[in-house]
């Protein structure tokens, strides 16, 4: 597992490097992508191997017999979070974003609100307006330099016509990994104002060291509202395989997403189940430790050159690969801070607004890139950035 190595992902279809220069303006020849939240990793030789299995096989038929993909599953989820779950819990999507499609066509009706806790993964408002349902914002509150959830002021914003909450664990793009006990407080807000949670939890690998996921899950009282939903596209680099995990406890709950799943004609295509059965694998959970030493160490790296910029501060990461920079104490106007990034340092990072109130004044910047990009990264943003020293 060489995280070293830089590997040429122009010319591949790639989105985030063949993207980049007609969304961003940045460069191909020279620029760095550091916006889509996928890795320049290749992923654990136990996914290749089962990919050229298929290969060698040559025959890519209709997959059956999924009982040795549910139990990696049951497997993953007990040995690295602490978590059991049964075999007829899980359903596949075709990712994680249409796993929230398919909970807010399942539980909401056109017009009823959907809250966010704002600014979250931006993805999620896009599929909530795209249903023609209400994003309700809930947004949150830096206090120590990380967010919080600000329950005090929340039943105010909602008026009754909500129906779901979505919940990212750990954050994106925030980088929090909550605790059990604000947890806890999301779960009462849910039973309170009667909400389908839905807890996606697709970065629940990604973890920096000192710092424990806590699944949702394993929260009291919560079963008879929660969806969870993982996968293993993040954590392993194959998002390109669109396979993700609903995993529902509750049987009635159960029973309306089967039904709505099988309305649609949805099922998953066997490449991914073929990697993520071996992905989640003691040879997998080897190659997950080693990958987030390696991003804790780029971490270390882009935070110590950016928060030594005046007015720029990178909120300190607990989870995720994904930098949420503030660019507030600068002075300057969005628009300026971020050409100075993109057409001065050449780097492609999300827009904040994106992600929601409170976002505004941020730009976020995947650090799941070889390290010597990380730091040719900060060299430009401090050159970028100069003037401030």
């Amino acid at each position: 597992m060489n995280f070293d190595e830089i590997i040429d992902r122009h010319g591949t279809h790639s989105v985030k490097w063949d993207m980049m220069e007609k969304l961003y303006g940045v460069p191909a020849e020279d620029g760095i992508a550091m916006w889509v939240a996928d890795m320049d990793f290749r992923p654990p030789e136990c996914i290749q191997n089962a990919l050229q299995g298929m290969l060698d096989h040559g025959i890519y038929g209709y997959y059956g017999d999924d009982a040795s993909y549910r139990a990696a599953i049951q497997w993953w989820m007990k040995t690295r979070h602490g978590w059991q779950i049964e075999p007829e819990w899980i359903f596949t999507t075709h990712g994680l974003v249409n796993g929230t499609a398919m909970c807010v066509d399942t539980w909401t009706d056109p017009g009823d609100g959907v809250v966010l806790f704002t600014p979250v993964y931006h993805a999620f408002a896009k599929v909530i307006n795209a249903n023609n349902r209400r994003v309700v914002e809930c947004p949150m509150v830096i206090r120590d330099g990380r967010y919080e959830m600000d329950f005090d002021s929340y039943d105010a914003i909602l008026d009754g016509s909500e129906k779901m909450v979505i919940l990212c664990s750990p954050h994106n793009p925030g980088g929090r990994v909550w605790s059990k006990a604000e947890l806890e407080q999301v779960a009462e807000f849910a039973r309170k104002h009667d909400l389908i949670l839905v807890s996606d939890e697709i970065h629940h690998d990604l973890v920096m060291p000192g710092h424990t996921h806590i699944p949702m899950a394993t929260i009291d009282g919560i079963a008879d509202r929660l969806v969870m939903m993982s996968a293993t596209t993040k954590t392993f680099n194959i998002a390109g395989s669109h396979s993700g995990n609903v995993i529902i406890a509750d049987e009635k709950l159960r029973a309306e997403f089967g039904a709505r799943m099988m309305g649609l004609g949805l099922s998953p295509n066997s490449f991914g189940l073929f990697m993520a059965e071996a992905a989640y694998s003691p040879e997998g959970a080897a190659w997950v430790d080693a990958l987030c030493d390696y991003l804790d160490g780029n971490r270390k790296v882009f935070d110590a050159g950016i928060n030594a910029i005046p007015g720029l501060q990178s909120m300190n990461l607990e989870a995720t690969y994904l930098a949420w920079v503030d660019f507030e104490g600068t002075g300057m106007a969005r628009e300026e801070f971020t050409e100075r990034v993109q057409k001065n340092a050449r780097i492609a990072p999300n827009h904040g607004p994106t992600f929601g109130t409170g976002g505004e004044n941020f730009l976020r910047f995947n650090l799941a890139t070889p390290r010597s990009l990380v730091e040719q990264a900060v060299e430009r943003m401090q050159k970028a950035f100069g003037d401030l020293q």
